[in-house]
């Protein structure tokens, strides 16, 4: 059992400034990645389809953290153009795959992929631009040399790994209706799946570009975790909470998935022997045959044991984590307005609302 009580931090942020600054690093990575999709057939069913994924924006925060990060040390964004860019790339490639997987319907305010098209369509998609990715990272060869190009990739290959490790604990538990699975077991799988693609490698490859002769960045480790999952807690209480027109997904998706959130670890913790035989009974069906009397069932549970006020103060208290960390892993980079970006990060992880 972990207390988050504790600390819970004063935390501001303007968020209408950090968006434009969000936009401002996604602009510089959006003509590269469209670059490199091909300009042939077929269109309709694979090249269009990318294009149309990646006009739906989301808020870019991984290409974003690693070109600050990169400048925030002194070195120059056009060298970390490329792997900001094959991050933002692999990114919806693991929401399209992901979306399928987890049976969502709804990403960035439209039916997801795999509903419009169909789930073999989207699959080939998301291959794609798994496969675009790399393509991205090889113009590091020429740009920053043979010796770092593959120091980059050993990091993006390590991302890579980590996060489809991550998401085979979620659908192991998933599929055999593990219910057993403790508040340690999903900040592992948050690691995994979130933090090292989201927050710590792009910070790790930001940093390696502009220095390449660091040798201390594991120092971003610690940081990139914190930081991930507050980000992650606090996408689970928009999911079950938030609005759709900002959220962008379905609202109580996570519980017609069957997702093992933080809140539900804390809800089989304190709910009653018989609520828990009623709640695992409810995530052994298949998603279609899951009611939503049930769901609202669940919603007057997690009232009633107060688990998503638990998964807030767990969200401060991560960010404040992060915020300990940042002052480490940044504390030879000169003030500026990369670093502030970062700094502000902190803050919108537990006060957005999409």
């Amino acid at each position: 059992m972990t207390s988050y009580a504790a600390a819970m931090p004063d935390l501001s942020v303007d968020r209408g400034t950090l968006e434009r600054q969000l936009a401002s690093y996604r602009q510089k990575v959006t003509p590269l990645i469209l670059s490199v999709i091909p300009d042939r057939e077929p269109k309709r069913h694979l090249y269009d389809l990318i294009t149309d994924q990646l006009s739906r924006e989301g808020k870019g925060i991984r290409p974003a953290l690693c070109l600050a990060t990169c400048r925030a040390f002194g070195g120059g964004e056009e060298r970390a153009l490329p792997s900001a860019a094959a991050i933002e790339l692999l990114h919806n490639s693991f929401l399209v795959h992901d979306d399928i997987e987890d049976e969502s319907e709804y990403r960035r305010n439209g039916p997801t992929m795999h509903r419009q098209y169909g789930v073999p369509v989207a699959l080939n998609v998301g291959d794609a631009m798994n496969a675009m990715s790399v393509r991205l990272l090889r113009q590091n060869i020429s740009l920053l040399g043979p010796s770092l190009a593959t120091r980059v990739f050993d990091e993006f290959d390590h991302m890579s790994i980590e996060t489809i490790e991550g998401q085979a604990m979620e659908l192991g538990w998933i599929r055999d209706n593990d219910c057993h699975t403790t508040e340690e077991d999903y900040l592992l799988m948050v690691l995994k799946k979130t933090g090292w693609y989201s927050f710590i490698h792009p910070a790790r490859i930001g940093a390696l570009i502009a220095e390449p002769d660091r040798t201390d960045l594991d120092g971003f480790n610690r940081f990139g975790y914190f930081l991930g999952t507050a980000f992650q807690i606090q996408d689970d209480i928009l999911n079950l909470s938030g609005d759709r027109s900002t959220y962008g997904k379905e609202i109580g998706g996570d519980l017609f998935e069957g997702k093992r959130t933080l809140i539900l670890a804390h809800l089989f913790r304190t709910s009653s022997a018989q609520e828990r035989r009623r709640l695992t009974t409810f995530l052994s069906k298949p998603r279609a045959q899951r009611l939503q009397r049930e769901v609202a069932w669940i919603y007057e549970l997690l009232r009633s044991y107060g688990s998503l006020e638990y998964a807030r103060q767990a969200a401060h208290a991560f960010a404040n984590g992060a915020r300990q960390e940042f002052e480490n892993a940044y504390s030879d980079a000169p003030p500026g307005h990369d670093l502030d970006f970062i700094r502000s990060l902190l803050d919108y992880m537990v006060n957005r609302e999409y």
